[in-house]
């Protein structure tokens, strides 16, 4: 085994989700199987928002919590944002209320209105998370636990608990919360989260993109999301550090492509390309790596999960559903190569806990034979380094996420201004 803070048994990040049939993880290298209790079944798959317009979720998310729909300041971009889930963007549309509803819905488990063990998935596309899962430095394990499912706990402000809202506007919301952690070395961390959810024009998106949206549907949103250390000691690699985790969830397709452009280079310098051993290695067809892009398979149909390091990820990944001509972009805040300490969530003591994914993918499948998906989903997912923060410091991830419809040729140049490949190339790339 490689003693480089790269190797890619050293990248896994752990999240794990309940179905009827099985605790199963998306993010672990060996899925945890148990039984089904009464407070789990309501995360098992249900009625989900495949076929929803945008309008049709949000009514039904109304009827169950609080939800803020954004709007564009012109056009008709719409972004439902729920402050009881954590401020989570639950979907949004780029076509107004009757428009296809991107974000993924777990409308079993919202529908329930109970509070599931472990973890409650509402799905959304996009949520707030703190890093480490695993570790001497975990936040998801009590001291002393054993790194087991049955030990394993979400901690509630970023899963149970509401963010309040401290600012409202047509295309802008605002949230906070307060909050105390232990880690599993016993590390106590004061901290306040602020996050902002705020729609996107299309000047914004050609400055930020670099191409301009022309006469193609969309709609945008970033997220601003910040860490302040309120309590009296430092964070430091001795004590244990945050990162800020978000994750976003979208309905899968049969013709859908994950897109993850990165940086080549030897190994010896940049370290692996991608880690695609969480679930066992990706088969070869759902799974290609050329020179500088890699593709993953989005059918919602075999359960597997890759990462990047910091030295190859680029700021930037992508999707498209070439049966329904959608191209999603998610844009992140990542620092330069210098920076290479990020949270390590493998469920053991680690050699190495700053030496953890940058970006992540995940397609979702059967959990295990027999056994039905978890959605079907699929993921992209980002990560702030670890936050050194001294007291009264904070530190800052700020995302971007784009989906837009419309002619070909217009989605095809927005691909390659900002993906660097082609929708052809995409549409071959797992052949």
């Amino acid at each position: 085994m490689s003693d480089s803070p790269l190797e890619p048994a050293r990248h896994a990040r752990r999240w794990l989700f309940t179905s009827a049939a099985a605790l199963a993880a998306a993010g672990c290298a060996d899925p945890v199987s148990s039984e089904p209790t009464a407070s789990t079944t309501k995360n098992a798959p249900g009625v989900m928002s495949a076929e929803k317009t945008f309008q049709e979720d949000v009514d039904f998310l109304k009827k169950h919590a609080e939800t803020i729909v954004l709007k564009g300041k012109s056009g008709d971009a719409r972004v439902a944002v729920t402050p009881a889930y954590q401020g989570r963007v639950m979907t949004s549309s780029a076509t107004g209320g009757d428009g296809v509803s991107f974000g993924w819905i777990n409308y079993s488990h919202v529908e329930s209105g109970e509070v599931a063990e472990h973890i409650n998935v509402y799905g959304g596309e996009e949520r707030f998370w703190l890093g480490p899962e695993g570790g001497q430095f975990s936040i998801y394990f009590a001291p002393g636990a054993k790194f087991e499912f049955a030990d394993w706990q979400t901690p509630a402000p970023i899963d149970t608990e509401p963010f309040d809202v401290t600012d409202q506007s047509d295309t802008k919301v605002s949230f906070k919360k307060e909050t105390e952690l232990t880690n599993y070395s016993g590390t106590k961390l004061s901290l306040r989260i602020d996050r902002d959810v705020e729609v996107i024009s299309a000047d914004d998106a050609s400055g930020s993109l670099g191409v301009d949206p022309g006469k193609l549907n969309f709609v945008g949103y970033r997220t601003v999301n910040k860490v302040t250390n309120t309590g009296d000691t430092a964070w430091t690699k001795e004590t244990g550090m945050l990162s800020i985790w978000l994750l976003g969830m979208y309905k899968p397709g049969p013709e859908t492509t994950i897109v993850v452009p990165f940086k080549p280079g030897p190994e010896e310098e940049l370290g692996v390309i991608v880690n695609d051993e969480y679930f066992g290695k990706v088969p070869a067809d759902r799974l290609k790596v050329q020179e500088d892009v890699l593709y993953l398979s989005a059918d919602g149909k075999h359960r597997s999960k890759i990462g990047l390091p910091p030295r190859r990820a680029k700021d930037v990944a992508g999707s498209f559903d070439a049966e329904r001509d959608i191209l999603t972009i998610v844009k992140y805040s990542k620092p330069g190569d210098e920076v290479t300490d990020y949270v390590n969530s493998m469920w053991e003591i680690q050699d190495e806990p700053f030496a953890g994914d940058t970006i992540n993918a995940y397609n979702d499948g059967s959990p295990e034979p027999g056994a039905p998906p978890l959605g079907p989903f699929y993921e992209i997912e980002t990560s702030s380094p670890a936050l050194a923060l001294e007291p009264g410091k904070s530190g800052e991830h700020v995302s971007e996420t784009y989906h837009f419809q419309g002619d070909r040729s217009e989605l095809d140049r927005v691909a390659q201004a900002v993906l660097g490949v082609s929708l052809e190339e995409i549409e071959a790339g797992l052949e």
